[in-house]
């Protein structure tokens, strides 16, 4: 088979390659990536074809290996083994799992720095908090709708104060 013959065969194999690599990458981007390093390999080992055999076979192949390569180089780029004699990357900070402990002992402490309020703060605060309106709170606690907006205001600058703790980590200024 003479050099343009086989670059006519590649040509014309292209459209039965293209839904293979798609069954295989799932990704449109993915799959015409393959097809074309499928071609490329095919084109420069051409040298290793042996005339009279099935070409779309071969071209298969060269595809499948070359995707089963791909992943395996994916993967292995994507597995991290610590090398460190102390296991420092294993142990860093970046590889904890998140077990909501953190939310748990911050839960605590507001609700403790919410009980710490002097009843006549926490009072308008909780209602608040739990969704009334200013007006449906003074109208409740029998108070000027001005007394209640100083009490909320008062209770968040308290609980603020008590909690300052987690200002850096939650943006809390």
């Amino acid at each position: 088979m003479t050099a343009v013959e086989f670059n006519y065969a590649l040509q014309n194999s292209t459209k039965t390659l293209k839904p293979f690599a798609m069954r295989l990458t799932k990704d449109y981007d993915d799959a015409n990536d393959l097809l074309q390093d499928t071609l490329v390999k095919a084109f420069l080992n051409k040298d290793k074809y042996t005339d009279g055999t099935n070409l779309k076979a071969w071209l298969y192949t060269i595809m499948k290996n070359t995707f089963i390569t791909n992943y395996q180089r994916m993967m292995r780029k994507n597995t991290f083994i610590d090398t460190t004699d102390n296991l420092h990357y294993i142990n860093s900070s970046s590889s904890m799992v998140d077990n909501n402990a953190l939310s748990n002992f911050a839960m605590e402490d507001i609700n403790h720095a919410v009980e710490k309020l002097d009843e006549s703060y926490r009072n308008p605060f909780l209602m608040y908090f739990n969704g009334f309106k200013y007006h449906e709170i003074a109208q409740k606690l029998n108070i000027p709708i001005g007394t209640v907006k100083n009490r909320i205001h008062i209770a968040r600058k308290e609980l603020k104060d008590a909690l300052k703790i987690y200002s850096f980590s939650r943006g809390l200024n």
